[in-house]
Order: structure tokens, then C-alpha cells, then sequence
């Protein structure tokens, strides 16, 4: 899975405009001083103009050689020739495909989740009110994401599909594009700052028309993640953490930049593998990864384990850490909706406080006795 997700705001100068016929096209001009929209991701960005909106996705999948530019335009705003060469989006939108399920919180959350028309792999979602839709047949299973129903797609003709790729060949965005569909390519994936992923709601605020409504549930979250960070500003990082676990031979521990570790610093926990540069994961040996992390004393472990004894039926070795011994190893991965969709894969990314909460729940107990875990659970 793609740990994937996104917006802007409507000029009310736009409506003075609008006092004719509803399909007549208007020529408008740039605003004098227009600004980025967007303050913590780094994979994109929303400029406003008077009745169009300039989107620019820099970083869709690691090491791209191109970026996209898309024009989401309102009331059949004429657009600069100097932007004609980019694919436009009228909006609001009226139906959606989105590929990845970090999207769906965002349609949820914005109200939306009835423009959802398709979906790859539905049995993925875990969300209950966007798998109600589907148990209704609102939204279409269309494929896998790298093998999507174009036939399918081009029957349920969305006014946008919302995808993703992983490297600079993926003959399926071709495709979609030749058959007439229009796609947009967005990386909320590749965002590494948990406010930044989830500020890609931004980008469905934008699409859908409810841009203040984006701002608005964003700024909560912003806030809500700093009010938790708070309760641990004068904490010592006393939890010395080891993370990941074996996958076939090979032990991944996340990077020092990456998404993962900046929970843990943010929690005041000391990660194992925080001076490790880079995003993504490190693969490394069982034994590499004992010799450092023997006397850690708490684990988050990758995988949907439910017990110890699970976690020691997959590799007898685990045994060997002091977490196992005292029984202090958490996952993240082990909740999950009605069809086996994991829930933190879907909806951590759109939810950075509730995650951080989580982390200081595990590190600083004391602080959050009241709180509930949303994704983490610890093994017995």
C-alpha cells in the first residue's frame, strides 16, 4: 500500500461577474499578488487566481524527471494562453475516481464521499461510511491501480480520476489519458511531514469547490498536532525505540527524515535510528538490527501482529529483545475495517495528531492516561 493524500479558496469578486447566462465564458486576468496557499508539504502547490486555480505537483514519486500542472477552472473562467498547454479541470467536480484510500478520509471529511464513483480494489476502504456506498453500489470496484478498467472508467466517464505513480514509467496514465479521461497525478505518499500529507486536503477543497472548509478542518488539525507536541516539550526522550520488523530476510527500519521517525522525535522518544539520513526505510540484517536494539525498550513493530506469541510464531528470534522479554511492543497496522482495509494505512496519513497521540501514549503514558489509542496496539 501507498501511504497516500489534499485544496483552496473561492474569490467572491468572481460572482460579481457572474450575473449573465450561467455557460458564458469570461476572460479573466491574474490577481495582482497571488500566494501559495499550501505551508507544510513540499509536494505541491495552489495558486488562486480571479476564477482559476494553478495546482503544481513537483514531486509525485521519488527521483521524477517532470512535474504537472493542472488549471481547475470555475464557471467557464477563460484561461492565459500561457496555461492552455496544461490539462484543465472544470470545477466543482460532479464525480471522482481516486486510487489510493488515504483519499477517502479527505472526500469524508470535506462531505463529499457521494462523488466517489469508483475505486480499485474496494475491498481496501475500511472507512464504514464509504463502504456503506459501496455495499449500496455507488462506487465500482475499476481494477487494480497499475491495471485499471479503462472500459469500466470510460463508461463510468468521472469528471476526474485522481491516481498515482511509482516511477517515471507507468503506461496506464498514458492509457487513461488517450481514452479521453482526465487524470490528475497527485503524491501525497512522497510528503514526509505529517502536517504535509495532511494538508494535501487542500488539493480536494480545491476540486470540490470547498476550499474554506479544507482550510478550516486543516488548521484543526495543525492545531490539535501542536497542542499534543506541547505536553512533551519539557519531556526527557527517555524510550529508546526500535522499529520495523523482518520481511522476508531483511530488516527495515525507517530512515532518520523519514515520515515514521519524525513521529517519534516529535514525541520525544528516542529512535534508534534517528541519525540514519534519508526518507523511506533501510534494509538491514537481523543482526545488525540486535546488536543495536537489544536493550531497547519499547518496539513498534510493522505488521498486523495481535500477540507475542504471533510475533514469535513469524521469526523465533524477536525473543531476543528486551521489548519482547517485558512486553512493550506495539503495531500500528493491526486494526481494520469489514473487508481486511487496514485503518492506519487509510486514515493516519489525513490524521497526523491522532497519531502523535498515539506515540505519546506509548512513550509518556502519564500524559494521556484518559486517551484511547486510534491506530496503536500494544501486544499481549
Amino acid at each position: 500500500m501507498k501511504y497516500y493524500f489534499s485544496k483552496l479558496i473561492v474569490v467572491f469578486s468572481l460572482f460579481l461577474l457572474i450575473g449573465c447566462k450561467k455557460n458564458e465564458t469570461q476572460t479573466v486576468v491574474k490577481s495582482d499578488n497571488p500566494k501559495n496557499s499550501i505551508e507544510y508539504a513540499s509536494g505541491f502547490s495552489i495558486v488562486k487566481y480571479e476564477g482559476y486555480s494553478v495546482v503544481n505537483v513537483v514531486n509525485p514519486w521519488p527521483n521524477a524527471n517532470e512535474k504537472f500542472t493542472y488549471v481547475l477552472t470555475e464557471n467557464n473562467t477563460e484561461i492565459p494562453d500561457s496555461l492552455q498547454k496544461y490539462t484543465s479541470i472544470k470545477v466543482p467536480l460532479e464525480s471522482v475516481v481516486v486510487t489510493s484510500t488515504t483519499n477517502i478520509p479527505f472526500l469524508e471529511m470535506l462531505e463529499v464521499e457521494n462523488k466517489l464513483v469508483g475505486f480499485p480494489h474496494t475491498d481496501y476502504i475500511s472507512s464504514e461510511k464509504t463502504r456503506a456506498l459501496i455495499d449500496k453500489g455507488s462506487v465500482k470496484n475499476v481494477g487494480q491501480n497499475e491495471k485499471l478498467n479503462i472500459e469500466q472508467l470510460i463508461e463510468l466517464s468521472p469528471d476526474l480520476i485522481v491516481t498515482f505513480g511509482v516511477d517515471n514509467n507507468n503506461p496506464m496514465l498514458n492509457n487513461l489519458k488517450k481514452s479521453g479521461l482526465k487524470v490528475l497525478i497527485q503524491g501525497d505518499w512522497m510528503e514526509q511531514s505529517p502536517l504535509g500529507k495532511a494538508e494535501w486536503i487542500k488539493l480536494y477543497g480545491a476540486l470540490f469547490g470547498k476550499e474554506d472548509k479544507a482550510k478550516e478542518l486543516f488548521d484543526k488539525i495543525v492545531e490539535s498536532y501542536n497542542q499534543a507536541k506541547k505536553l512533551v516539550n519539557d519531556k526527557p526522550a527517555t524510550s529508546k525505540v526500535l522499529y520495523g520488523s523482518m520481511y522476508e530476510d531483511v530488516w527495515y527500519v525507517a530512515k532518520g527524515n523519514s515520515w515514521v521517525a519524525q513521529f517519534m522525535k516529535d514525541a520525544k522518544a528516542n529512535y534508534l535510528w534517528a541519525d540514519l539520513k534519508g526518507t523511506g526505510s533501510e534494509g538491514l540484517s537481523f543482526e545488525k538490527v540486535l546488536d543495536k536494539a537489544k536493550t531497547a525498550n519499547v518496539w513498534i513493530a510493522s505488521g498486523s501482529f495481535k500477540s507475542l506469541d504471533e510475533l514469535q510464531k513469524a521469526n523465533p528470534h524477536y525473543s531476543q529483545f528486551d521489548a519482547f522479554t517485558n512486553k512493550t511492543i506495539y503495531t500500528f497496522e493491526g486494526k481494520f475495517g469489514a473487508t481486511g482495509g487496514t485503518v492506519y494505512y487509510e486514515l493516519a496519513p489525513s490524521r497526523p495528531d491522532l497519531v502523535l497521540k498515539d506515540y505519546i501514549k506509548i512513550f509518556h503514558p502519564d500524559l494521556l492516561s484518559s486517551y484511547e489509542f486510534t491506530f496503536a496496539s500494544k501486544l499481549n
